[in-house]
């Protein structure tokens, strides 16, 4: 038994293998999986264990583990579940360090502790790392080993992805279809009683031919290590993309339902991902064109994008995805344009993007010459040529050399592009991904991967380092501590959540707490008109539903009939401010994510909050310029920078605003649930909560 240099080394690089439930029965999984690791090329020990043969496919065949000549390191468990429990015991005994289970580990007539968490008991007890249960092994495709129970395709590529997936036909998807995809790594991890997607990542991340990770992510089981696995990835410079399901209601439901853990919070993923530049993706044509650009290593340069067509509707095409998607053409060098006339037929603008057609008079030699060019333009940070290419086409066979000289010659990341996907260009892309090409079919999926390509490289530019944590002054922050974890109601009053946002140093509404008539008078009388007066009664969250609001009032006399009506209605106790006048309506807010702790949100304030999906997400704590970019990819910056005639928005104000909550949510964590501020009002001179609730943390919530 080999010394590991990882702890997951036993269990994808084990230097032996046995094959618990390998058969010789025609199509059934023992024999699928025996015919997959004995069939491959893998160099390690191979031992087929079953009691019913001698021998399986030439290969002498074991009734029992403890039968074995020499201790392996990894013990297959190919059995049905009412084995699973005394087949691990019989591993652990023989000594393994790792084990491949399949099977749901759920029994009919079972007994608490249910039999998944009795396997997983066991093996964090004796040590052993578990892919599974209820998954469909791993391809270690580096080493040839090819751990599967479900015939796989009669070739996988290899090269720098490492793909994880937790759900068995995403593993499939990805890794038993195509020839554009180099793998060094499949991982179908199941429900991860030992081992989660982090160890995995942690794994590839060591590997010298790992390019970028690829995840398809229900949940996450083990939040620390998977932000550390992250956070080496980040370091290392692995771009990761993940494939994130359970957004919707229904389909967090679901992913709960499959897994049988917590689906997370979006939006806290959102944040998660923001933080460490994680490329997220919508679907599987999206996460595999992306992989094909990232798979490669070539990393983008600073510029915009250059596209070379030999059609000019192909052209109007793309040009409008790319307005629609949001990614730039590069603006081109004088001296490239000037160079590109040289080259293309007469009624052909030198442009980007660029049609090249014209005549067949040397129309290799011309499509060269221009893509050349535009490759070379300083501004240019990755181009494609975009044809429906098919084999055994000459214009195809053309635009492929062309295309694959110029790689040769740039280490800018180069793309061959199609505009459908229905294509008859496998020999293509067999040959490109040789030469290292990605060939991504379809003008949205090529567009959003190169958007993604570019977003990745101004992340890496651009990453602002670790936050430092702003000290709040630690007499308030223990005073309010205390108060927190003490207080009788889940919620603080809009009066105390004010006072709590005022004590550190957060702007907030110039208001007064009245109790009857004569309070209400003095506290206008110190405001001045016009007022807003709203219902401090406890219970009520959304005052607005509860007719607990009334603005711009503008004398006594509405003002006390105001006050009465609310004191009939919902109690005497009541909040006056100042009306403050125009301004952008901005949503703060802070909630506290049961596995990755406070994250801040911006958002269209006011009603929009609700009715516009316009928000970022940040984890707490914020700094400056992390607050500013959230600002500026909200549809309602706009608002800010003055439309039709309005004011500007004093910006600095809210950023200062941002950052302050930010600061208040993570160092209040361990009692703060959630922070609501709608809205902040944001004028001219200055930003102001002018509504705010706090939800406490109860003791018994995750967070």
């Amino acid at each position: 038994m080999t010394e590991s240099g990882h702890p997951l080394d036993p269990l994808l690089r084990p230097a032996s293998i046995a094959l618990v439930g390998a058969s010789d029965r025609p199509d059934s999984p023992g024999q699928v999986l025996a015919r997959m690791v004995l069939d491959s090329d893998y160099a390690g020990e191979v031992y087929p264990v079953n009691p019913g043969y001698r021998e399986i496919l030439g290969r002498a065949c074991y009734p029992g583990i403890e039968s074995l000549p020499a201790t392996v390191d990894h013990v297959v468990i190919a059995l049905g579940n009412p084995h699973l429990e005394s087949a691990l015991e019989a591993a652990i005994a023989h000594g393994a360090r790792a084990a491949t289970i399949y099977s749901s580990g759920i029994l009919a007539q079972d007994a608490e502790p249910r039999l998944g968490a009795r396997l997983a008991t066991m093996a964090k007890a004796a040590g052993i790392k578990i892919c599974g249960i209820n998954g469909m092994g791993f391809y270690n495709v580096s080493e040839n080993l090819y751990a599967g129970i479900f015939p796989r395709a009669a070739e996988i590529v290899g090269g720098g992805i490492s793909y994880i997936a937790q759900s068995g036909s995403a593993f499939t998807t990805l890794c038993h279809n195509g020839c554009r995809l180099g793998f060094n790594l499949c991982v179908s991890a199941g429900n991860e009683i030992v081992t989660s997607v982090a160890d995995y990542m942690d794994w590839s991340l060591e590997q010298a031919d790992t390019r970028v990770i690829g995840l398809f992510l229900e949940t996450v089981r083990d939040p620390a290590a998977f932000v550390a696995a992250l956070d080496k990835a980040w370091q290392k410079g692995i771009p990761v993309v993940v494939l994130k399901i359970g957004k919707s209601p229904l389909g967090a439901k679901m992913a709960v339902t499959h897994t049988g853990a917590i689906a997370g919070n979006h939006a806290a993923f959102e944040a998660l991902f923001r933080r460490y530049g994680v490329i997220e993706v919508n679907d599987f044509d999206e996460m595999a064109s992306i992989l094909m650009l990232l798979q490669s290593g070539r990393e983008a340069a600073d510029g915009g994008f250059a596209a070379v067509f030999e059609s000019g509707g192909f052209r109007e095409l793309i040009t409008d995805e790319a307005f629609e998607i949001g990614v730039d053409f590069a603006s081109l060098e004088g001296t490239t344009m000037q160079a590109l006339k040289q080259h293309l037929d007469p009624g052909l603008e030198a442009e980007n993007p660029l049609d090249v057609w014209g005549s067949h008079d040397r129309f290799e030699e011309r499509f060269e010459a221009c893509m050349d060019l535009l490759m070379q333009d300083p501004n240019v940070a990755a181009g494609a040529f975009i044809s429906n290419l098919r084999d055994g086409y000459y214009l195809s066979e053309a635009i492929y050399r062309v295309v694959e000289r110029i790689s040769r010659n740039t280490r800018k990341p180069i793309a061959l592009a199609t505009c459908f996907a229905d294509l008859a260009n496998a020999g293509i892309c067999r040959r490109a991904h040789a030469a290292g090409i990605p060939v991504i079919d379809g003008a949205r999926e090529t567009l959003l991967a190169f958007r993604h390509l570019f977003e990745y490289h101004r992340f890496k530019r651009c990453r602002p380092p670790a936050v430092e944590v702003s000290q709040l002054d630690p007499a308030s922050v223990s005073a309010w501590r205390q108060k927190l974890e003490t207080h009788p109601a889940p919620t603080l009053g809009e009066i105390e959540s004010l006072t709590l946002l005022q004590d550190f140093a957060m702007p907030v509404i110039d208001h007064r707490s009245v109790q009857n008539r004569s309070e209400l008078i003095a506290a206008a009388q110190a405001l001045g008109y016009p007022l807003v007066l709203k219902t401090a009664a406890t219970g009520v969250k959304h005052k607005s539903d509860s007719k607990g609001v009334f603005v711009n009032i503008d004398s006594k006399r509405i003002l006390l009939e105001r006050y009465d009506d609310l004191n009939q209605r919902l109690g005497p106790a009541a909040l006056v401010s100042r009306m403050i006048g125009d301004g952008v309506e901005i949503g703060l807010g802070t909630f506290n994510d049961a596995q990755f702790g406070p994250v801040v949100m911006v958002a269209a304030g006011g009603v929009l909050v609700e009715l516009l999906s316009d928000h970022a997400v940040a984890m707490c704590p914020v700094d400056a310029r992390e607050a500013e970019r959230m600002i500026g990819s909200l549809r309602a910056n706009r608002l800010l920078q003055g439309v039709r005639g309005m004011t500007p928005a004093n910006r600095q104000a809210l950023v200062d605003a941002i950052v302050c909550l930010s600061v208040i949510a993570y160092e209040l964590r361990d009692c703060i649930a959630e922070i609501d501020i709608n809205p902040v009002l944001v004028n001219a001179q200055a930003a102001f909560a002018v509504d705010a609730l706090i939800l406490c943390k109860q003791s018994d919530d995750p967070c």
